[in-house]
């Protein structure tokens, strides 16, 4: 006498349910919370028993996800920081190659097109502003700042990644329209310090937010402070950069970590576009006397004080 083949069918009939996502396999086992039967695939470790994923999803769906002060969900790791630093590494090897010089790298053609230099953002080249903050005069300048940003990666995890990339972009904007306005014209700037700068007047804004120790603060500001020391001591680097991307990091930042929790999208939103509005408006006010000046500093050779 043969025995026909094994049918789940035959299984379920004679006393085990199916499982409710897979009708083909018999089980046991079932969810303490909707008490339906499922296979040990379909079911999650809980407190009490186990959860059927279906449960498990609907839970997470209704639990309110922990937020910081920014209104982002709190993460494991900084993903922003990591790409900037990629870019600027990467922006830097191109220009070395191009250079053919690692020293020197801002010999290359690249470098020179991307740099902001006032008299060639008058003229329309407006991308300068944005392109010069991932350029770097030399790998110490590179390295410098790179080990500053990522030090400062905790801002990505307070701010989330939407808002720390406004913030990011905007004090670097800063940056760019600071020396466009009260710097000289003859000078190529370049450098993510207007950033990094403005990333720095974040945190204490952060810090006085979050109502750290008063030790916590007076580090921060004791950092702020040596690197501003630097900036006035060392020939060559922009206080001006420095300056308009602290001003507008912390300004922004001030609103992301302040806004109120009804409207807080709104809010921040409205603050950065302003910031935006702003700091475009600044650009074109000043332009036409960066034109202007420009012809008198080219008759004296840039040999006068405003040039």
């Amino acid at each position: 006498m043969s025995t026909p083949p094994h049918q789940p069918e035959d299984r379920t009939r004679a006393g085990l349910p199916a499982c409710v996502r897979h009708p083909d396999r018999p089980t046991a086992l079932s969810c303490t919370r909707c008490d339906r039967p499922a296979c040990p695939e379909c079911l999650v470790p809980a407190s009490v028993g186990f959860h059927c994923v279906d449960c498990v999803n609907e839970g997470r769906r209704s639990v309110r996800q922990p937020t910081t002060v920014a209104g982002a969900r709190l993460a494991e790791k900084p993903v922003l920081v990591p790409v900037l630093i990629a870019i600027n590494v990467a922006m830097f090897a191109i220009t070395a190659a191009l250079a053919k010089d690692l020293f020197n790298n801002e010999r290359s053609e690249l470098f020179h097109r991307l740099s902001e230099y006032p008299p060639l953002v008058a003229d329309g080249e407006w991308w300068r502003v944005l392109t010069s903050g991932f350029l770097h005069f030399g790998p110490i300048h590179l390295v410098v700042n790179m080990i500053a940003l990522w030090f400062l990666r905790d801002m990505e995890m307070l701010l989330g990644k939407v808002r720390f990339a406004v913030v990011y972009l905007l004090a670097l904007l800063g940056g760019s329209a600071a020396p466009y306005l009260f710097g000289g014209l003859n000078v190529e700037g370049a450098g993510a310090s207007g950033a990094i700068y403005g990333l720095l007047g974040g945190l204490v804004v952060a810090v006085i937010r979050l109502k750290q120790d008063k030790h916590v603060l007076m580090n921060v500001i004791g950092v702020l402070a040596v690197n501003l020391a630097i900036s006035v001591s060392i020939p060559n680097i922009s206080l001006l950069a420095h300056l308009g991307g602290l001003v507008i990091g912390a300004l922004v930042t001030a609103a992301m970590v302040y806004a109120p929790a009804n409207g807080r999208i709104a809010w921040q939103a409205g603050t950065a576009i302003a910031v935006l509005v702003l700091l475009v408006t600044a650009f074109i006010v000043r332009t036409p006397a960066v034109e202007d000046l420009y012809q008198v500093c080219a008759l004296v050779n840039f040999r006068a004080p405003d040039c």
